[in-house]
């Protein structure tokens, strides 16, 4: 079973992939905030998925493959409809 987790978040620390998220803030702290960082999570915690959410809208994504050893291989970032593909492998 593919279990995954969603979590939210204020920013992220680093420019390297995957990013990492940091700052984070409850389902119900989104009432209150513009923009935040959506994280999809795996059970191991390594981050899958993640969306700039701004006014309510998807702004740019962030999509992640690991190998067996739990090793980025594959990156895909949607940013003002341009979609880039990077294989790490």
């Amino acid at each position: 079973m593919n279990t995954t987790i969603t979590r939210y978040f204020l920013s992220y620390s680093s420019v390297k992939l995957p990013l990492k998220l940091v700052n984070e803030i409850t389902e119900a702290d989104l009432n209150y905030r513009n923009f935040y960082y959506l994280g999809v999570f795996n059970a191991a915690g390594q981050l899958l998925n993640c969306r700039k959410i701004v006014y309510g809208e998807v702004e740019s994504e962030h999509h992640y493959r690991y190998d067996d050893n739990g090793v980025l291989t594959w990156a895909q970032i949607i940013e003002d409809d341009e979609v880039r593909e990077i294989d790490l492998v």
